[in-house]
């Protein structure tokens, strides 16, 4: 599906929120956050299973060491933060939206995601294998290495993304969009690659990666 096709229900969060001071705050199993804004510090060391935020704005927010897994996130912005190698595996992400954050190494293993949008992030060596994706869009981001493998896909949109060596192995892209996307080489093969839209230079270089000649007519 075109990037122009998918639609992304933005969070739905209050006029104001509450502002929440965690430096000392301690994450904790099953724990909820809701109607607050998180901004301006850094979270570290900090382990939590199964918490639950609800209606939450984070901006500019370094998160180190922290571990929050199946974790619930809904209506969650998450602004100018760095969410690096942060452990989010089989969380449930439900109208949340990532605007210009670092996510080098995330880990969404087998995560849930429903209306979320990526904007102007960086995702490289990203770990997302396992996760069903519906209404989600990648936008003038960066996922180079990202390991996107067995991942299952619907309304889903690369516009804009360097997906530079992505491994993409067992993820179906038949619908996909990502004509606009950058690489040079990606971990794909052809049955995966089926119906997939790409752009008449990217022909040329799948070509190449699947070790085909390509003969223009001009040769004698």
């Amino acid at each position: 599906m075109s990037s122009k096709k998918v639609k992304i229900e933005a969070p739905k969060l209050p006029s104001t929120l509450e502002t929440l001071d965690v430096p000392d705050y301690e994450w904790a199993d099953e724990h909820e956050i809701s109607d607050s804004i998180i901004k301006d510090c850094s979270i570290q060391n900090q382990s939590a299973y199964k918490a639950c935020f609800d209606r939450v704005v984070f901006n500019n927010v370094v998160f180190r060491a922290t571990s929050l897994r199946k974790a619930e996130f809904t209506d969650v912005r998450f602004e100018n933060c760095d969410l690096s190698n942060i452990e989010l595996s089989e969380v449930v992400l439900h109208r949340v939206s990532f605007h210009n954050c670092k996510m080098l190494g995330m880990d969404i293993t087998g995560s849930t995601l429903r209306n979320v949008l990526f904007e102007q992030c960086v995702g490289d060596y990203a770990v997302m294998r396992f996760s069903n994706a519906k209404n989600v869009k990648f936008q003038k981001s960066s996922l180079a290495k990202a390991d996107m493998s067995n991942m299952t896909l619907a309304s889903f949109s690369l516009h804009e993304v360097n997906i530079d060596q992505a491994q993409l192995s067992l993820t179906k892209l038949g619908g996909i969009d990502i004509s606009s996307c950058e690489f040079n080489g990606l971990g794909v093969s052809l049955e995966e690659l089926r119906r997939c839209i790409i752009s008449p230079a990217q022909a040329i270089t799948f070509a190449t990666i699947f070790g085909l000649v390509v003969n223009d007519g001009m040769s004698s």
